[in-house]
């Protein structure tokens, strides 16, 4: 079996002159970094004092998800045949709070828009979305269900071309 290793540094960038002496004297500000790569700036979802111009860890939850979907739809289109010439995804995560403010995320749901190119088969390009979710490393490792709605349609294609789950 093979091992992948990542390593993320993480750098906490609230502190206010006052550290965590109350629960309101520090931001909830951070930098994520990986060797070689841009910084991302973090910090908690606004519902718990974080600033909502930077990524929460829930979004980078949904992100991975997404991302890892993505990424293993467009290999098996190419091995497969399949021309993908524009993908979006509108990916929604599900999390809920518990009284005593812990919480988990009950689903995600990934909602991709495909285009192939004219004359492709539709059919196919729908079902490599279950073959994709299949071999995501994210999806295989979380303990929610993650449902994958697609929306496929071919270039120049009509609405009967169309093939929705």
């Amino acid at each position: 079996m093979k091992r992948h290793v990542y390593e993320v540094q993480m750098e906490w960038t609230g502190n206010d002159g006052e550290g965590t002496k109350t629960y309101r004297s520090y931001r909830r500000d951070h930098v994520i970094t990986v060797a070689g790569k841009p910084p991302l700036a973090g910090s908690s979802d606004p519902a718990f004092r974080g600033d909502p111009s930077r990524y929460s860890p829930e979004d980078l939850l949904v992100a991975s998800l997404s991302s890892c979907h993505l990424l293993w739809y467009l290999h098996l289109c190419a091995v497969n045949q399949i021309v993908v010439t524009a993908y979006h995804d509108v990916a929604e995560g599900v999390m809920q709070e518990r009284e005593d403010g812990s919480g988990a995320f009950a689903e995600v749901v990934l909602r991709p828009a495909v285009t192939i190119a004219a004359g492709g088969d539709v059919a196919k390009a729908h079902a490599l979305h279950d073959e994709a979710h299949r071999f995501c490393f994210i999806a295989n490792s979380v303990n929610f269900p993650v449902r994958c709605e697609p929306e496929i349609v071919a270039e120049g294609g009509s609405p009967e071309s169309q093939a929705e789950s």
